[in-house]
């Protein structure tokens, strides 16, 4: 007979806290003595535990535990083929997988801690709204989003897209924001910042050039390890729960707009690890960062072209109008987050907003009016020099050939 636990609980205090003997307490609970003895024995309260009946299994157990010591990662079905298992894998699968962690080498995942003005993670989010872009147009814009190690400062903006010179262009920013360099920036695999070759990370030049230009050490994260940058993949799963539920935009400005407004309380708020607040450790890590270089990187998007006819050039899928003038002659064209400008040596020809909406054809009135002013001029022209050639009568022909006619 198993004792209960009431009867458990009682026996033990009668005789802790009122003194009595066993003889007593068998006598005021009917319990026989042997089991009064095993309940003031033990501080453990008494569980029924079933006796196990055993698996199909465990007759492999061994066998099991032989091809893991040699080969821990094999799969379950190459062990059920080499211990001869005739029975449902469902079962087999559980004991190996109880197995396993037993043979492989362990795979912890260690707690750090960061030095003011150390590392800062950098990470893309995708927020699961669809902004207006104009022209019609909604699109899920990427959002890159930073976190400094030591402070957890958190730094955020969308940008138009993830190539290379709109991502360091917003890079930049962020870092302007931040007021300073940490000395270390963790990535994910992002391919306009680094590729793999031969499992090891090789930086795109774009990105060489940048964290060259300012300094920065650079770690980039090996693929399914989301740990290693935990801090900032917290602060996107943060972004999507704080900040965006009930709340609309019209357009990527006005997200952005929202977006620094947020960050400012949020940055305010007491940190759950670090049980302070980001600004009340923000001056220390900003102090112990690396400044600005004299001239800073210019991530932004440059290319020289000669002007045709049709005078606009293409940045990513738009096409933007240029001067009429420049038709023909070279110019450089360089696009950042906030607008395009296409410069004819050092005189400024084009100058508009940058469009995140695609395959739109970007027009300057001024210029338009200006091709009509220049081709109407040309019109005239033509006309002018046809009025004054010279028609020759066609009857001297035949005098200098002595024609009779």
């Amino acid at each position: 007979m198993v004792l209960s636990l009431e009867d458990w609980a009682e026996i033990r205090r009668l005789h802790r806290a009122e003194g009595l003997s066993i003889k007593e307490i068998c006598r005021r609970t009917g319990a026989a003595r042997n089991t009064v003895r095993a309940a003031l024995r033990t501080d453990r309260p008494p569980a029924y535990e079933r006796a196990g009946t055993g698996s199909i299994v465990d007759r492999y157990d061994a066998e099991i535990r032989k091809l893991l010591a040699d080969h821990p990662r094999m799969p379950a079905t190459v062990i059920a083929e080499r211990i001869g298992w005739a029975w449902g894998m469902t079962v087999l699968k559980e004991r190996v997988r109880e197995l396993r962690p037993l043979y492989l080498p362990p795979d912890a995942c260690g707690r750090t801690e960061y030095r003011p003005g150390e590392l800062a993670q950098w990470d893309l989010w995708f927020p699961p709204v669809r902004i207006p872009l104009g022209a019609g147009h909604v699109g899920r814009p990427p959002v890159l989003v930073g976190v400094c190690g030591y402070s957890r400062w958190l730094v955020a903006r969308m940008i138009p897209s993830r190539e290379a010179h709109d991502l360091l262009c917003g890079h930049l920013a962020l870092l302007e924001d931040l007021g300073g360099v940490p000395r270390v920036g963790v990535y994910d695999g992002e391919p306009a910042l680094a590729h793999r070759q031969r499992g090891k990370a090789v930086l795109t030049p774009a990105f060489q050039a940048f964290r060259g230009t300012l300094g920065m050490g650079v770690v980039i994260c090996k693929p399914g390890d989301p740990e290693a940058k935990g801090l900032v993949e917290r602060a996107n799963q943060f972004l999507e729960t704080s900040f965006l539920p009930g709340r609309s935009f019209a357009s990527p400005a006005e997200f952005n707009a929202q977006l620094a407004k947020w960050l400012v309380r949020a940055n305010t708020r007491v940190h759950a690890t670090l049980r302070c607040r980001p600004t009340d450790r923000i001056a220390e890590d900003r102090a112990a960062m690396m400044a600005f270089p004299p001239v800073a990187p210019d991530p932004a998007l440059r290319f020289g072209v000669r002007l045709p006819r049709d005078h606009w050039v293409r940045v990513g899928t738009c096409d933007y109008s240029v001067h009429p003038r420049a038709v023909g002659r070279r110019v450089e064209v360089r696009a950042d987050l906030e607008e395009v400008v296409v410069r004819m040596g050092s005189v400024v020809v084009a100058r508009h907003p940058r469009s995140w909406a695609p395959h739109r054809t970007i027009t300057d009135p001024a210029h338009d009016a200006a091709r009509k002013i220049m081709a109407a001029f040309r019109a005239t022209v033509v006309d002018e020099e046809e009025a004054d050639v010279e028609v020759r009568d066609l009857a001297a022909y035949d005098r200098a050939l002595r024609v009779v006619l």
